[in-house]
C-alpha cells in the first residue's frame, strides 16, 4: 500500500488603507477539496501586521479544527504575497518590529511542518486574489465602522 501524502494549503494576506491605518486580513484554508475562509480587520494597525495576522489567524484555526495526529503528518504549504514576511521566516532575520505577532506566529508554528512561499500579488493566482480581495474589504469595513470584527465564512468546493 502506498502512503498518500497528507497536504493542507494556505493563502493568507493582509491589507491597510493608509499606512498605519484601519486594516483587513484574511486566509484561506484548502484541506481536501473543501476550502475554508477566515477574515478580520482593526481599526488602526499596519498591513505588516495585518499580513501576519493573517497567518496567525489561519494556524490558530488548525490547531482548533485539525485533529493534531492529522496535522503531524500533515504537510503545510502557506502562501503569502508578503516577500518580507516570507524571506524573514526562510531566511530567520532578526525581528525588531510587531515582536507580540512574531511570538505568537512562532509559538503556533511550533512542531508543524510548513514550506513558506511567496506568490505574486495582484497576479494570476485565484487563491491568491480571493484572500486579497477579502482582506481589502474587511480594511474598508474597519474604515467604515471604526471597529474590530472576525468573519468566519465556509464554503465546499
Amino acid at each position: 500500500m502506498t502512503d498518500i501524502p497528507l497536504k493542507i494549503e494556505i493563502y493568507t494576506d493582509g491589507s491597510c488603507i493608509g499606512n498605519p491605518g484601519p486594516g483587513g486580513w484574511a486566509a484561506m484554508i484548502l484541506i481536501g477539496g473543501k476550502d475554508d475562509k477566515i477574515s478580520g480587520n482593526e481599526k488602526h494597525t499596519t498591513n505588516n501586521r495585518m499580513e501576519m495576522m493573517a497567518i496567525i489567524k489561519a494556524l490558530e484555526y488548525l490547531h482548533k479544527n485539525i485533529d493534531r495526529k492529522f496535522l503531524s503528518n500533515t504537510k503545510i504549504i502557506l502562501y503569502s504575497d508578503s516577500n518580507l514576511l516570507i524571506q524573514s521566516i526562510n531566511k530567520n532575520w532578526k525581528r525588531k518590529a510587531n515582536t507580540d505577532l512574531w511570538a505568537q506566529l512562532e509559538k503556533l508554528r511550533g512542531w508543524l511542518n510548513i514550506e513558506w512561499k511567496w506568490v505574486k500579488a495582484h497576479h494570476t493566482n485565484k487563491y491568491n486574489n480571493i484572500v486579497d480581495k477579502l482582506a481589502l474589504g474587511q480594511a474598508i469595513k474597519a474604515k467604515k465602522a471604526g471597529r474590530i470584527t472576525i468573519d468566519p465564512e465556509t464554503s465546499s468546493g
